[in-house]
């Protein structure tokens, strides 16, 4: 089963046993949705680095939408919420 967290709204809602610190991504998979931005791509590369190296991320799943004002495409919803334990989006400028 997987979790959606809705990005506007407080997870302090959420039971502790379901929220995410740094420390709880050791051995996780994280995936990025690009928004297609400029500049995310690199705070992603970085950011990504950052986890593997220090927080001890198992893997790092990137995609990209076509454009910021688009919606990602089902097929990567699917894919990163069968496959990853987080999913961060973003945005750049």
């Amino acid at each position: 089963m997987s979790l959606v967290y809705n990005p506007t709204a407080s997870c302090y809602h959420e039971p502790k046993s379901q929220r995410y610190t740094l420390a709880t991504l050791t051995g996780k998979t994280v995936g990025f949705i690009d928004n297609a931005k400029p500049n995310f791509n690199f705070l992603v590369d970085d950011l990504a680095q950052l986890l593997l190296d220090r927080y001890g991320a198992a893997s790092v799943i990137k995609r990209a939408k076509r454009g910021a004002s688009m919606p990602a495409p089902e097929s990567i919803v699917d894919e990163l919420a069968e496959q990853c334990e987080l999913v961060i989006t973003g945005s750049g400028d």
